[in-house]
């Protein structure tokens, strides 16, 4: 059985124990902060899952931000290849990625690695804390593991950029939803980007509102009626998720993935990347 949206941690944890070596899954923990750059890998050197590799948002998971990008522009794909076969990921692996965000950072590499063709991906469902919470095993080592071979087959319509969303918006092609928390979306704060504000014709779905109390994802009928309020008859194909910088955004088209409601595409330089002509 491979695992392309979540997986549980109790599934996590049979396949750790019952799997053989070169079966097992290569588990990436995605643990970040955006106020504090450095505070997800040090956690990580201080205890982290099973063989688990560390991946850094800024420094393994984007490129460097120029005047033509928003925060977290795409990295170049050999570069992201070479990150990957580090992280002993092939083209047969189950990955499993986590952070201790409910999926916030983690979707990040969930949505690259779908971009460049592997779906045998998931997020660890409620992350972290149900991991650590239900006494799980743990290490504070870096896992000493072969090389994998991973070859790309990359798909560029799973994402758009500022001009195909400006078309898109302007022929009512698209309809563009922002995962930012409300405050964000309407202005009324902006710890981050320089202007404060949405994008003109967005609507605003947090994604918080993907989760329950405990971190987890809500079930798929939840998540398909909360999604049908929102876009009505609105074909998913069409949807266009963004937020701040394309990451938090990934966790709502994984939403609704798990909802059925399948195909939406990512504004990869989203909100800090439409701002650079404002």
């Amino acid at each position: 059985m491979s695992y392309s949206l979540l997986i549980e941690t109790h599934e996590l944890a049979r396949l750790q124990m019952q799997s053989a070596a070169n079966q097992q899954p290569i588990v990436v923990d995605c643990r970040f902060d955006l106020a504090n750059p450095d505070s997800g890998e040090q956690s990580w050197r201080q205890s982290h899952l099973p063989n688990a590799s560390y991946a850094h948002l800024n420094r393994d998971l984007a490129s460097e931000v120029t005047p033509a990008t928003g925060r977290h522009p795409l990295p170049d794909v050999e570069e992201l290849v070479s990150r990957l076969e580090a992280w002993v990921i092939s083209n047969d692996s189950q990955v499993v990625v986590y952070d201790d965000m409910s999926g916030a950072y983690a979707v990040r590499l969930w949505w690259m690695l779908r971009w460049l063709g592997h779906t045998k991906v998931a997020i660890l469902n409620g992350g972290w804390q149900k991991w650590t919470a239900e006494q799980r095993p743990l290490e504070n080592t870096a896992p000493h593991l072969e090389a994998g071979h991973f070859k790309a087959a990359g798909d560029d319509h799973q994402w758009l950029d500022r001009q195909s969303v400006a078309e898109g918006l302007e022929k009512r092609s698209i309809t563009l939803v922002d995962a930012r928390t409300a405050e964000r979306f309407e202005g009324v704060v902006e710890q981050i980007d320089r202007i404060a504000g949405h994008i003109p014709g967005a609507v605003n779905h947090p994604f918080q509102n993907n989760l329950d109390e405990a971190g987890c994802f809500l079930p798929a009928d939840t998540l398909r009626d909360r999604y049908t309020r929102l876009l009505g008859d609105c074909d998913a194909a069409s949807v266009v998720h963004m937020c701040g910088s394309g990451v938090t955004a990934v966790h709502n088209m994984l939403a609704m993935e798990i909802a059925g409601m399948h195909g939406s595409k990512l504004y990869v330089g989203s909100w800090s990347d439409w701002i650079r002509e404002l």
